[in-house]
């Protein structure tokens, strides 16, 4: 009995860990060059998940704050129909934020790899 509890344990974790790693479907990734050629698009929404702290400090038009922690709330001022490219300082937080808005039924969600700190 304490193996088959042993076993339950080991894939409970191992299902946990392998959720945080693996790509949820329909998330892309860009880079920050590509993020800059996207500016113009005007069926495209920018949005920064970093604190309004790190945003004051640096950040980008048309990137607009919306922090980690809030975006579930906020996400109604975005528009589902339209494609979201969500950046943060590093890439891990928006790629989090991907997460949380393809889970609220948005279609069309990219992560900036490597977020503020790739930025050229």
């Amino acid at each position: 009995m304490g193996t088959i509890i042993q076993w339950a344990l080991i894939i409970g974790i191992a299902w946990f860990i392998l959720q945080r790693f693996i790509p949820v479907k329909g998330i892309a990734h860009i880079s920050t060059q590509e993020a800059k050629d996207k500016f113009k698009d005007k069926n495209v929404q920018f949005v920064d998940v970093r604190t309004p702290g790190e945003y004051k400090a640096n950040h980008r038009k048309p990137f607009k704050n919306m922090p980690l922690s809030q975006l579930a709330q906020k996400s109604n001022e975005l528009d589902k129909n339209k494609e979201v490219v969500v950046i943060c300082q590093s890439g891990i937080r928006s790629m989090k934020a991907t997460k949380v808005l393809k889970k609220q039924g948005f279609e069309k969600v990219t992560n900036v790899k490597g977020g503020m700190g790739a930025w050229g």
